[in-house]
C-alpha cells in the first residue's frame, strides 16, 4: 500500500529545490544568517499526485507501516505547500519511550483526540489525584516505586517502547531504501526522549515537585539514573542511525549538535532549583554529543540566562512566547549568538518591529 506513496514523493522531490533550501538552513544554523527573522522556504511547489490519506495516531502506533505513511505526509504537505520545513520523519511514540523502558504503563488517547499517549506514574495515578483533591501531595507511593527502579539500574533499551523505536527505524531503513531521492532527503531524526527531569516527573508524578523539597537526594539519584539510561538509549540510536556532519534535524528544522532536549517541567522551577536539578543533567547531554537544542512549553524566562550559559546550547525552541519576556529571551539566546527556531511569526514580528 505505501509504495504508491513512496513513489509520489520520488517524483516530487527535485534535488535542486532540497539542496538550496538545506543550504539555507545551514547558513542560519551556523550563524551566517543576517537578516531580522528567518523564514525559509522552497522555490517551487509540488503539489501530490494522488490523495494522501490521513492516518490516526492510534492506528500508526500499532503498524510500521501505518506509522511511515503518517509520517511521510509531513512531508508531502511541505512539498505541496512548498514551506520552509524540511523533510523528516521519526519514530513518533511519544514521550513514554523512555518511562516504559523502567515499567511504566502506556496511557493511550481515544482515537476521537488524534494525540500521542503519555505514561502512568509509576506509583499510580493514586498520588496525583490526592494531590488535586486535597490540595497536598502524597510522595509515599512514587517515592516507593522509584527506589525499586534503582536497585535495578539502566534497564534494557529496547524494552518497552524501546522495541517498537528500533525496528520502527529499520523499517524506515528499508522502506526508502529502493527510492534514491526520498532516501537522501527525508531525515530520520532521532526520537522523543524528554530531558532528564522530564522523564522523572512522567515517572513520579506530579508529586516531585514536593520531593524535589522533601526528599532531593532520592530525586538526585533518580535523575542520575535516567541520563545513564538517556546516554545508553542514544548511544545506541546513534549507531543505528549515524550521523555525517554538525547539523541535526528536528520537527523539520535545523540545529547545530545532536540532541534536542525538553524541558517542561522546568517551568514550575525557580531559577535555583534549575541549576540544582536540570542543569547539569541537560549539561553532561550537551557535552556528550556535540551540543543541541532546547524545547520548553510555558515560561522560561526566569531560567534563560543560567541555560543559555551551558556549553553546546545552539538553539532555543520555545512553543508558548505569550508566557515569557522576549526582550529577556533575547538577551540570552540571539544577542549569544544561539539561534531561535521554531518560533511563531506573529511574535518574532511584534518583538522585531
Amino acid at each position: 500500500m505505501i509504495d504508491q506513496y513512496l513513489e509520489d514523493l520520488e517524483q516530487r522531490i527535485s534535488p535542486e529545490v532540497e539542496e538550496a533550501l538545506w543550504a539555507q538552513w545551514a547558513s542560519f544554523a551556523s550563524g551566517e544568517f543576517g537578516g531580522a527573522i528567518f523564514c525559509p522556504r522552497r522555490a517551487r511547489r509540488a503539489p501530490p499526485g494522488l490523495a494522501w490519506p490521513h492516518v490516526l495516531v492510534n492506528s500508526a502506533l500499532e503498524s510500521y507501516e501505518a506509522m511511515a505513511l503518517q509520517q511521510l505526509a509531513r512531508c508531502s504537505q511541505a512539498l505541496s505547500e512548498g514551506t520552509g520545513e524540511v523533510l523528516a520523519v521519526r519514530c513518533n511514540y511519544g514521550t513514554g519511550i523512555l518511562p516504559t523502558l523502567f515499567g511504566a504503563e502506556l496511557f493511550v488517547m481515544d482515537d476521537e483526540t488524534d494525540t500521542l499517549p503519555t505514561t502512568v506514574p509509576l506509583g499510580g495515578l493514586d498520588a496525583t489525584t490526592l494531590a488535586a483533591s486535597l490540595g497536598q501531595a502524597d510522595t509515599t507511593k512514587a517515592a516507593e516505586a522509584v527506589k525499586r527502579i534503582l536497585r535495578f539500574g539502566i534497564p534494557d533499551i529496547r524494552g518497552g517502547l524501546g522495541k517498537k523505536v528500533f525496528e520502527m527505524a529499520a523499517t524506515y531503513r528499508d522502506l526508502l531504501a529502493p527510492y534514491p531521492k526520498v532516501s537522501r532527503y527525508v531525515h530520520l531524526y532521532h526520537p522523543d526522549l524528554q530531558g532528564p527531569m522530564d522523564i522523572c516527573e512522567l515517572l513520579w508524578g506530579s508529586s516531585l515537585f514536593v520531593a524535589l523539597v522533601e526528599a532531593p537526594d532520592l530525586v538526585t539519584a533518580l535523575l542520575e539514573l535516567v541520563t545513564d539510561t538517556y546516554v545508553a538509549f542514544m548511544d545506541a540510536w546513534l549507531a543505528a542511525v549515524p550521523r555525517d556532519d554538525d547539523l541535526a534535524v528536528h520537527w523539520s528544522m535545523v540545529h547545530r549538535g545532536t540532541i534536542m532536549l525538553r524541558d517542561d517541567s522546568a517551568m514550575n522551577l525557580s531559577p535555583r532549583m534549575f541549576d540544582r536539578f536540570i542543569r547539569p543533567y541537560d549539561a553532561r547531554l550537551l557535552a556528550r554529543y556535540g551540543g543541541g537544542a532546547l524545547h520548553f512549553c510555558g515560561r522560561g524566562d526566569h531560567y534563560i540566562r543560567s541555560a543559555s550559559e551551558m556549553p553546546g546550547l545552539t538553539a532555543i525552541n520555545l512553543s508558548q512566547p505569550e508566557y515569557n519576556d522576549l526582550d529577556r529571551i533575547f538577551d540570552n539566546t540571539v544577542d549569544k549568538g544561539t539561534n531561535i527556531i521554531g518560533l511563531a511569526r506573529e511574535a518574532a514580528e511584534a518583538a522585531c518591529w
